[in-house]
């Protein structure tokens, strides 16, 4: 595979819009101290501006109160009060990261959660969230108001603007996230932002927060209808989802199955189960979610697609993909390896002209969807782990981080192929990434790739920073170490040294203004040169 550089391209926008945003797991989690030390360093080395989380009114942050919580006492239940002081120390530690917040307006607390028979009140994930309506929306829209009010008391209203607020998360998944219909949620989302819009019209809201792109048009559709304020659309997409299923390029308003389908999936897991010998949480979890990336023949441009289609939907409202990744499976191995590098550069290259904003999902193996797994590389959603060492994901992201702003138009096909290629270039030097992405860790021969760039003058140095077998691996390094599950503080030293990612030296060939490279790359490899 050869590449040219012309002297002569286009210099168009380098859009680092997965700046924008970052995930993570629920509300409690952001209370730790571990927790605010890494967004931290996530925000200082990769730039990455806000953090969203699920869970703000999760029973776990004890917002809604009432006596009978304490004593059980006839009429008890009639004394409550409302506090938000845990949500104000989950935002203070993301201030304090130089962040802001994305807020994302659920769960629904237990004391206004619909009670209604037939309809599961809990979702299946480790801390238990409430995923139903309000039984009564003035109930909802008193504690609602007085949250928004209790914001601008301690942050002021100009700090409160600048944030986002969005209302739920991925209404289109029965039992996981929100068990109602499609109109149930339309109805929500509009009683929660009049709600909000009531105290302060300045004060961003949007939605439907799906995934797979899904509900976009019928969404905007209804707001349009009803007179419903809507500042910005979000959804999410990831190209394997062990709910949704793989997303066609129709027109995005399905609903995944419910609970029946739920039990179904269980009943089948019952039987893997007793297949399995090894009998840790985590390998019981990874035989009943297997890895589809691996298993299937996941197409590697859905999201390119959708991100085109849902940009057409949003009507040139703001379009934010608030989760995105290669793989939205929970324990996945391949989710510690390179593969996600591989995909998570190319997708962030190839969707920069349709999406105002992004949000990787997410920066730390500090995670408890699903379980607080012990071991270190449990193919956790993570840029870095539970201690905080950084996987080939956040060192590819930080290759884009560090590129300039000014990216050299290769044309679409750069994108297009096995082996991919961009540029990027200032008055000082000129950043090119190179990866090779495949949907699969597939075992397959190395394959060369050679870049021919016209320059003026032959180069002062040429370095690389890699991402492949040997560097950048920190899995490899645990495995090496026998996959200990506890890790000691200087084990996790080394493994961040040994992984770390540095610049070196790099062989070039220069004549007739021309500079030429050659790199040999193994499956999801990503190299990035700098030429000064």
């Amino acid at each position: 595979m050869e590449f040219l550089i012309s002297r002569d391209a286009k210099h168009i926008p380098h859009r680092k819009h997965w700046q924008f945003c970052v995930g993570s797991g629920h509300a409690l989690l952001a209370l730790r101290t571990d927790y605010a030390k890494q967004l931290k360093f996530v925000h200082d080395e990769l730039g990455i501006e806000r953090v969203r989380f699920h869970g703000i009114f999760d029973d776990d942050m004890r917002t809604f109160n009432d006596l009978s919580m304490q004593m059980e006492i006839e009429g008890a239940e009639q004394f409550t009060d409302y506090n938000f002081n845990a949500c104000a120390a989950a935002y203070d530690n993301v201030l304090e990261a130089g962040m802001k917040p994305f807020v994302e307006l659920s769960f629904m607390p237990e004391k206004l959660a619909l009670k209604e028979e037939g309809r599961p009140q809990k979702g299946g994930f480790f801390y238990r969230p409430n995923i139903v309506p309000p039984a009564d929306y003035s109930a909802w829209r008193d504690y609602l108001q007085a949250f928004v009010r209790f914001l601008q008391k301690r942050y002021g209203d100009e700090e409160i603007r600048s944030w986002y607020f969005e209302v739920w998360n991925e209404p289109d998944l029965p039992y996981v996230f929100w068990n109602g219909s499609r109109e149930e949620y339309f109805r929500f989302y509009a009683e929660t932002v009049r709600a909000i819009k009531d105290i302060d019209s300045g004060i961003r809201v949007g939605g439907p927060s799906t995934s797979g792109s899904k509900w976009i048009g019928s969404f905007l559709d209804y707001c349009e209808e009803n007179s419903v304020p809507v500042d910005f659309v979000s959804t999410h997409q990831y190209a394997g989802d062990p709910v949704g299923g793989v997303e066609d390029q129709g027109d995005g308003e399905g609903q995944a199955g419910g609970f029946e389908a739920w039990q179904a999936h269980l009943r089948a897991a019952a039987e893997t189960l007793k297949q399995v010998k090894e009998k840790t949480f985590l390998a019981g979890y990874r035989a009943v979610t297997p890895d589809k990336s691996e298993t299937t023949d996941l197409p590697d441009d859905l999201f390119r697609k959708n991100a085109a289609r849902a940009r057409q939907q949003a009507k040139g409202k703001p379009l934010f993909y608030t989760e995105w990744n290669e793989n939205a499976i929970f324990s996945a191995y391949t989710n510690d390896t390179r593969k996600v590098a591989a995909y998570d550069v190319k997708m962030a290259l190839a969707v920069g002209d349709d999406v105002t904003g992004s949000s990787i999902w997410c920066f730390s193996d500090i995670l408890e969807e699903i379980h607080p797994f012990p071991q270190e590389f449990h193919g956790g959603f993570g840029m870095v782990t539970q201690h905080g060492i950084p996987k080939p994901v956040f060192h590819a992201m930080k290759l884009l981080a560090d590129a300039p702003d000014t990216r050299i138009d290769l044309g679409k096909d750069a994108l297009d192929g096995e082996i991919g290629i961009a540029a990027f270039e200032d008055s000082r030097e000129t950043h090119i990434l190179l990866f090779r992405q495949k949907m699969k860790n597939m075992d397959l021969p190395a394959e060369e790739a050679v870049i021919r760039m016209e320059m003026s003058e032959k180069p002062e140095s040429v370095t690389v920073r890699r991402i492949d077998e040997t560097h950048g691996n920190p899995l490899g390094i645990w495995e090496e170490m026998g996959s200990p599950e506890t890790l000691s503080p200087a084990e996790t030293v080394i493994i961040r040294e040994q992984s770390a990612v540095h610049a070196e030296a790099w062989p070039y060939d220069w004549a007739d203004g021309i500079l030429t490279l050659r790199a040999t790359l193994g499956v999801n490899d990503v190299y990035g040169f700098i030429i000064r």
